[in-house]
């Protein structure tokens, strides 16, 4: 899509998959009781875990300087902690399957998902829940969400990526679409 950024073009390339989470994370209720939070709390634990080595990982923190920094797993389990549950699980032991370029699509999907997290943040407040308690990870960045959110946008635009690698990028957010839409998913009984 000529005139359009790598982020504007895979923004728009994934706009339904990411409606179809959006809509399936209102439908979870999150903030009209504490219990459905903690529901969509689980949910935030093994995304964020599972995208923890992407993070750490050594080559995407040389083409993103910061990156590491920039992980909300530890935020998420401070939330859970404060709301007296246990993460037994450790997510983060398992990382996602990406490799290459598609890692670039999950990150955009978990650092998008910070923009939105200001919305949450603010309905997060009528179950008595804030950036210092119970609501860390959806508090945004010191320096604003706005200004994080283009520098990360920056140094993802400015990658070298070839034409396998532009793909690559798009599947892998909708890859990670999925993925979390796969977390939400009724589970059938046994």
């Amino acid at each position: 899509m000529a005139g359009m950024t790598r982020l504007e073009e895979l923004k728009q390339s994934t706009r339904s998959a990411h409606q179809s989470v959006d809509d399936m994370v209102m439908a979870m209720e999150p903030f009209d009781s504490r219990d459905n939070y903690l529901r969509f709390l689980r949910l935030q634990h093994i995304f964020h875990g599972r995208m923890k080595s992407l993070y750490a990982a050594a080559d995407l923190n040389d083409a993103i300087p910061g990156l590491a920094e920039r992980s909300r797993y530890d935020a998420v389990c401070a939330d859970m902690a404060d709301l007296g549950y246990d993460a037994d699980e450790d997510w983060s032991r398992m990382p996602i399957n990406a490799d290459g370029a598609e890692r670039v699509g999950w990150l955009y999907v978990c650092e998008g998902s910070s923009l939105g997290a200001a919305f949450l943040l603010k309905a997060a407040d009528k179950i008595g829940l804030h950036a210092q308690f119970g609501a860390r990870h959806l508090a945004g960045h010191v320096e604003g969400r706005g200004k994080y959110w283009r520098e990360f946008a920056e140094q993802v635009n400015g990658l070298a990526l070839d034409a396998k690698d532009e793909q690559a990028v798009r599947d892998g957010a909708v890859n990670a679409f999925a993925f979390f839409r796969g977390l939400a998913a009724p589970q059938p009984s046994v």
